[in-house]
């Protein structure tokens, strides 16, 4: 796992993948892979972190033990996302992971900054509740970008989860029978 500061922008022909641990960015983790394989290309995990409270809280209260700990935990999920994919083996791709400190949008767009680059991104919660709170990723990618950027799709799986997850606003227990 290597630091955001070292990322080598000289580097012709990357793919550029935004990984965060849910289902969403495992499949675009997947799909960067394969496009890395048939194209023969290196690919870019990225997975872009904030201290607790923003930017702006840290400057408030700064403590570097602390923000040594939050980098630990990103680097720690980047591993378990990486495991998750691919179970320990990086399917004989040339893959290279980074853990950056910023806003993911404007991380992943700063990194895949290159003409010749391709930027995969996962499609993101389509929920209106998360899109008022909080700017879509997807969205600011695909706005600004210098290099084509992949859109992956939600994998069939977490849209049925999310389904699942709207019939039962109360969280109650569900039998393998009343999924159907």
């Amino acid at each position: 796992m290597t630091d955001g500061q070292g990322i080598d922008q000289q580097r012709a022909g990357r793919i550029v993948v935004g990984v965060s641990g849910t289902l969403g960015s495992l499949a675009a983790l997947h799909r960067a892979v394969a496009e890395a394989r048939r194209t023969d290309r290196e690919v870019l995990a990225v997975l872009a972190w904030l201290p607790q409270g923003g930017e702006h809280g840290y400057r408030l209260a700064p403590c570097p033990p602390l923000l040594a700990a939050w980098r630990d935990c990103a680097e720690a999920r980047l591993t378990e996302a990486l495991d998750a994919a691919f179970g320990g083996a990086h399917a004989d791709a040339r893959l290279t992971a980074y853990v950056v400190r910023g806003d993911t949008g404007p991380v992943l767009v700063g990194t895949a900054d290159r003409p010749d680059d391709l930027l995969v991104i996962g499609a993101g919660s389509g929920s209106w509740l998360r899109r008022g709170l909080q700017p879509s990723v997807t969205a600011y990618c695909v706005k600004r970008a210098a290099c084509p950027t992949l859109v992956v799709p939600k994998p069939v799986l977490q849209q049925e989860l999310e389904t699942l997850h709207r019939r039962n606003p109360w969280h109650l227990p569900t039998a393998p029978a009343s999924i159907n």
